[in-house]
């Protein structure tokens, strides 16, 4: 299966986006589409040896739709200049046709003034009032700024469909026929005892209306990108590299891996990269949003758009282009804006059978008013304000421009959501399960005590077997042994027979020497006596150390000691969760007393230690079956029938899959690519205060997706009704078409407004 994205042109309105939807999964191949109105955006899983692009693409045109497919790297730089250009030659041509149509229906409305309010108003000319007059002025605002919904209107009929736009022509050229008729026929009317009345300024100003709630649309969903806009245009333009012993300044799209570049005091870093010499500080809060720069030295890694804040070095470039941790953001925002959150489904499901139950009520609404009344002119009235006032666009933006804007302000706050089912899920959490070693603390751990039995001559050997075999493993704990090792003056040897266990320890053969390096559980297993330095290791374990034992030959000959520093932002981000009112629970392939003395000091309650990896995905499932015996605090009096909403936070590789089983996998961007990939939410600081700040976004874009959807579902609910008349005793002024075409230009223009306060959002200090 491949994924792609599709640029979309020619959508009105979110039945638009629902006809797109049905014409692509009809082609066979493609497994599932989701088509965002508000980013105009289609993106599509399908099977690349059953169909290709070009028949996706012909699926849409056939729809009455035109695309484009995105390659990855435009989805990452963003539009060029020719679609810049393309885009606001389109707002300036709907702007223009707004004003026009303004003008023209100002006039008509003045001179329909006297028929509408039915008093003689001598300030008003005659020919003002004038239907010949009224006929020519509006006909080209129904030919020339109304002319895209009637040629849509029409694509739709061909292709057995219904849109916005139908409506809209169906209900203004209602209006415009009846009047034409009046002012061609008078005569026809008069001899069936009806006036003949004439509703240009209605059909003009509606028109008027609806071209303005588009252009206000328009601006307003183009400020619903902004995020990814102010991404893309953090990358540097240009980069100093040295090739050949020169120094250039090319493009950073012709920086190629493993070039040397060059960074300036008060420069962006044009990609990512390791530094070679030179030392600096760097501000990443762009990326991570960590306020406080970052000390840069030979070894460390920096990140393209960062900015240089003090001295000037010089980096070999490690990842260019698309792969980059900008580009990888800016495609994840994107990937997750362009999906769809559970919540929008019954939207989605309303919005698909929307317009043909309308136009079914507006033909019912003529005809009763027509037999019960006897006015043709009141029912005309209520037939188009029916068609005029039920708007899908309203519910179709709802959902998504949400989603944009609160994905788009995690990627600023430096956390990235990878879709909106886990932007949704995210407010449900009750329970978060947090990994401890990188994640409550540094992962930066350090060898703070070396005990053995083996006399203070034999010490340092004992070592260099020790860190020998470490010397193999990639975990944290072995780094600090061989860093310890290092600080002491040993040289390494060869290892023969290297071993690792997961969550046990690791063996290996040095110098014809079997040496065993863990837990006491593994050694015990193994039949090694381990009782003899129980004392040692019971100290150290209450001091908050991790203790790992060392065998050699199948005897106990020391332990060691290590500590690993707590990050400083554990202990407050802990108890702003517990206060938020969620369960917060340890996992750790640690032993229970050091684990208790770390929870001790963070305030955690639950602690599930001496964990292996493969066990760690069904203790998760154990808590979302909630079977841990455990009483769980809800601050909201209620219980999941089926299953308790689970977060795992972790880094390592042995967490990913925990990250998988929970709910909501959180990664800390600073550990394993693998936990990375496995997560539902990136952190990329590696600061805990961050998964409170997601969780309040993730609270905040739900509860203003609910206003939206209340918002459109009110409004219809209630206009469509009033609009057909059955109030008429008691808001029969609320009959005029004008007042439903303000009402529905309104409603698409309200949501948008709503969903752009997310801009607003700032994380909340929880005391």
């Amino acid at each position: 299966m491949e994924t792609s994205t599709f640029k979309l042109q020619g959508m009105s309105c979110a039945s638009c986006a629902s006809n797109i939807e049905d014409a692509i999964r009809s082609v066979p191949g493609v497994s599932n589409c989701n088509v965002n109105f508000g980013a105009e955006r289609a993106a599509i899983e399908y099977d690349s040896k059953r169909v290709n692009l070009g028949q996706i693409q012909h699926a849409i045109a056939e729809a009455g739709y035109s695309s484009v497919p995105l390659q990855d790297q435009e989805l990452i730089t963003g539009e060029d200049d020719a679609e810049k250009t393309q885009r606001l030659r389109k707002f300036r041509h709907l702007r223009q046709k707004t004003i026009v149509a303004g003008i023209i229906s100002v006039i008509l409305i003045v001179g329909s003034l006297p028929m509408m309010t039915g008093l003689a108003l001598p300030f008003i000319p005659m020919w003002l009032h004038n239907y010949w007059f009224q006929l020519i002025l509006s006909t080209p605002v129904m030919f020339w700024c109304g002319a895209e919904f009637f040629i849509n209107a029409w694509k739709a009929f061909n292709r057995h469909t219904a849109t916005m736009d139908t409506l809209v022509a169906l209900g203004t050229g209602s209006a415009y026929l009846y009047s034409l008729i009046a002012t061609l026929f008078p005569g026809f009317f008069l001899a069936q005892g009806l006036p003949p009345d004439v509703y240009f300024e209605a059909a003009n100003v509606i028109i008027t209306l609806i071209l303005l709630g588009r252009l206000l649309e328009m601006r307003a969903r183009g400020q619903t990108s902004e995020a990814i806009r102010k991404l893309i245009g953090l990358q540097a333009r240009d980069a100093r590299i040295i090739r050949n012993g020169q120094e250039l300044e090319v493009p950073i799209q012709e920086v190629q891996i493993d070039d040397v570049v060059m960074v300036r005091p008060g420069e962006k870093v044009p990609v990512d990269g390791e530094v070679v010499s030179g030392s600096s500080t760097i501000d990443e809060s762009m990326v991570t949003g960590e306020s406080v720069p970052t000390k840069k030295q030979p070894g460390d890694e920096v990140i393209g758009a960062t900015l240089n804040k003090t001295g000037s070095f010089r980096f070999r470039a490690t990842r260019v282009g698309k792969d980059t941790v900008l580009a990888q953001i800016v495609k994840l925002v994107q990937q997750a804006q362009g999906s769809k959150a559970p919540i929008q489904r019954l939207a989605d499901q309303v919005t698909g059978w929307f317009v043909p139950v309308v136009i079914a009520i507006a033909i019912l609404t003529f005809i009763v008013w027509f037999t019960v009344m006897g006015n043709v002119t009141l029912a005309l009235i209520t037939t188009v304000g029916v068609l005029i006032i039920a708007c899908p666009c309203a519910l179709g933006l709802a959902t998504p421009t949400s989603v944009m804007v609160g994905t788009g302000k995690g990627a600023e706050n430096g956390i990235l959501i990878k879709g909106a089912e886990s932007l949704e899920l995210a407010y449900q959490i009750e329970t978060i399960v947090l990994d401890k070693t990188g994640t409550i603390t540094e992962g930066k751990p350090t060898v703070t005590d070396f005990i053995s039995n083996v006399g203070s001559a034999h010490e340092l050997n004992l070592l260099k077997l020790v860190a020998s075999v470490e010397r193999n493993s990639e975990h944290p704990l072995a780094e600090a042994v061989v860093c310890y090792a290092q600080t002491q003056g040993v040289s390494l040897e060869e290892v023969q027979e290297f071993e690792a266990i997961a969550g046990s320890g690791v063996q290996g053969r040095v110098a014809h020497e079997m040496v065993q390096i863990g837990t006491q559980r593994w050694l015990s297993e193994l039949n090694i006596d381990v009782q003899s330095m129980q004392a040692e290791k019971d100290r150290l374990e209450s001091l908050g150390k991790t203790v790992i034992l060392i065998a050699i030959a199948g005897k106990l000959h020391g332990l060691m000691g290590i500590s690993d520093a707590l990050k400083p932002s554990s202990i407050q981000a802990i108890r702003a969760l517990q206060r938020m009112g969620l369960d917060v629970v340890m996992l750790t392939g640690d032993n229970q007393q050091t684990a208790n003395s770390i929870a001790n000091q963070v305030g955690i309650q639950t602690v599930i230690a001496e964990v292996r990896p493969e066990q760690k995905a069904a203790v998760i499932k154990s808590i979302q079956n909630d079977k841990l015996g455990r009483s769980r605090p809800n601050p909201k009096g209620r219980r999941h029938a089926k299953s308790t909403i689970v977060a795992m936070v972790g880094d390592g590789i042995n967490d990913a899959p925990a990250l998988a089983q929970a709910d909501v996998g959180i990664a800390i961007g600073t550990g394993t690519d693998v936990a990375i990939a496995a997560s539902d939410i990136t952190l990329i600081s590696g600061d805990l205060h961050s998964i409170v700040t997601a969780i309040q976004l993730s609270r905040a874009t739900i509860r203003n997706i609910r206003q939206n959807l209340f918002f459109a579902f009110i409004y219809n609910t209630l206009g469509i009704p009033i609009a057909a008349g059955v109030l008429f005793p008691i808001f029969g002024w609320l009959l005029n078409p004008i007042i439903a075409g303000g009402a529905m230009a309104f409603s698409s223009v309200s949501v948008l407004t709503n969903a752009l306060r997310l801009q607003n959002f700032k994380p909340k200090a929880i005391l």
